[in-house]
């Protein structure tokens, strides 16, 4: 045996069995390996290293178990680099091995060569590299407890030539990854209890890692025993469910109204398994010193930065657990307080005919969506103002059912989409991306034809960057607009071009039909939507900021 061999071994034996590649000749004795267990292993041939990077990031989103990446160095490396940084933001476990040069040639500018170490440390959880050929399967075994113990996150496992080429004298035994499970202790507990027996308003920040344990139901529980309303962490739509009366909303990059209010009122935070990152707290604006937080994460680097008032250094799921066991009760007039936003939240929510300034009204173009493809089904976004009509309109029931890339990165959507398949294969699976962040990744669609995935791409264009077209007519006046305008191809002579069928739609009356059309192919198609520069943002883009 090999160290390719043993390598793709062990990813089986510890339960990884899909991957994303662009082939490369410094992992070769990877790629046989994984062609003699193609049957046990599904390996996926995008077209470029982002796109297997992105949708390694959704499988693991969405699946709550990593999905490999096998990628070259230096330039491959670098290519795949953006969708570790959003598997790190995201907090999704990804793995990411790169066929590096030969171990003598290491250090000396070899041909392509990089530092992966120092490169990808900023925004990888880790980075490793075995020593030799018998500490591929330890390394191995390593990267996949690290990429889902506490905070999930991307894994780099550097991989020169003659290591994965060099023969494995012994085979170390496969264990069993462990859980490496954090429970809630007591005395956080304790703590805990004390602030929300006391408080008189509290508010839930629900994130992440609510989905990725599947503490939905805990959350529920939580919640309702407490009478508090829940919000959800930025693209953390689906974490609760939407038409629960607790449910009060997603902290967009701005802030509703009512949810202005509501912080102002609250006199106690509870985040619940979300990083408290810059754009849901407004760049950390969001909270005032006079508001006591509890903050319940797994991972004790997220939990100092926040600096809460009570820390909970714990899985979601044990905490919840424990401090449901003990609440009993709760005041009316907390109640009726969170009945209030709930209505403020289906106010907002609510579809409006003429909201829109173009032809193509986005709010009902989502509804159309939510009534056709059920409530299994996976959505996806971009990244890109445009988003936010499906972040505000579309109300998701269960968790694992949105998949968005909290970094902001353009491209994520379309190969996101052909992750999202192999982790969710029996849902409709409906990708929403700009015009701009389709000519980034948009090749992938060959990919998902060549695979005969049931992936629907939906192309909003209105030819501009429009979020930063946005923001320069706000910051700077009409007419002040520079290097944001684009001209846009025939996105469906594109897709045929690729053996994917196509619909252009001009009309919102004429979405409904194109989207069965879409749904009932087999394999992938694309919608091609004309929307109007004005309608970046539902609701009043004048008062919005980017």
């Amino acid at each position: 045996m090999n160290g390719g061999e043993a390598l793709v071994d062990t990813l089986l034996a510890l339960g990884v069995d899909t991957g994303f590649t662009v082939p490369g000749e410094s992992f070769l004795t990877v790629i046989e390996a994984l062609r003699v267990k193609r049957d046990s292993f599904r390996l996926l041939s995008t077209r470029h290293e982002g796109g297997a990077a992105f949708a390694a990031e959704a499988y693991g989103k969405l699946s709550g178990r990593p999905a490999a990446v096998f990628v070259s160095r230096g330039p491959g490396a670098t290519n795949a680099a953006i969708g570790i940084h959003t598997a790190r933001q995201s907090s999704t476990p990804l793995l990411l091995f790169i066929g590096h040069v030969r171990t003598r040639s290491k250090g000396r500018e070899a041909f392509q060569e990089i530092d992966h170490h120092a490169m990808f440390a900023p925004v990888a959880k880790a980075v490793m590299e075995p020593g030799s050929a018998t500490d591929i399967q330890t390394i191995t075994r390593q990267a996949v407890r690290e990429s889902m113990a506490g905070r999930p996150g991307p894994v780099v496992v550097v991989l020169p030539r003659d290591i994965t080429e060099a023969r494995v004298d012994e085979a170390v035994p496969i264990v069993a990854v462990d859980s490496n499970r954090h429970p809630a202790p007591a005395e956080s507990i304790r703590a805990a209890l004390d602030a929300v027996t006391t408080a008189r308003f509290p508010i839930i920040i629900a994130g992440e890692m609510v989905s990725q344990e599947r503490a939905g139901k805990l959350l529920v529980e939580f919640a309702a025993k407490l009478a508090a309303p829940v919000v959800s962490a930025y693209r953390q739509m689906d974490v609760f469910p939407n038409e629960h009366p607790a449910y009060a909303g997603h902290l967009e990059i701005n802030r509703a109204d009512f949810q202005r209010d509501a912080f102002a009122r609250a006199d106690l935070v509870l985040a619940v398994g979300t990083r408290l990152d810059g754009i849901t707290t407004e760049d950390y604006s969001l909270l005032r010193s006079d508001q006591k937080l509890v903050h319940l994460y797994p991972d004790a680097k997220v939990l100092e930065g926040a600096a809460a008032d009570v820390t909970i250094h714990s899985d979601v799921g044990s905490a919840l657990t424990s401090l449901n066991r003990e609440l009993d009760g709760f005041p009316e007039e907390r109640a009726a307080w969170r009945d209030e936003l709930h209505a403020a939240y289906l106010n907002l929510s609510s579809i409006t005919t003429g909201e829109a300034h173009g032809a193509v009204d986005l709010s009902a173009v989502v509804q159309i969506i939510s009534e056709t493809a059920g409530e299994e089904a996976v959505v996806l976004t971009d990244g890109g103002s445009f988003a936010r009509w499906v972040h505000r309109y579309y109300r998701f029931s269960a968790p694992r059912r949105f998949a968005g890339p909290v970094s902001g990165a353009m491209g994520y959507a379309v190969p996101g989409a052909i992750g999202a398949a192999l982790a969710v294969p029996d849902a409709p699976i409906i990708a929403f991306v700009g015009d701009g962040g389709f000519m980034m990744t948009g090749q992938e669609l060959s990919t998902a034809a060549q695979e005969r995935l049931n992936i629907v791409v939906i192309v909003c264009d209105n030819q501009a960057h429009g979020s930063i077209l946005h923001a320069q007519w706000q910051q700077y006046a009409d007419g002040s607009d520079y290097a944001t305008r684009i001209a846009s191809p025939d996105f469906v002579a594109v897709a045929r071009a690729y053996g994917v069928p196509g619909w252009r739609v001009e009309h919102s009356a004429d979405f409904a039909a194109a989207l069965q059309a879409a749904m009932a192919s087999d394999g992938p198609a694309l919608l091609h939507l004309i929307t109007d520069q004005r309608d970046i943002v539902p609701g009043r883009p004048e008062d919005d900021v980017v």
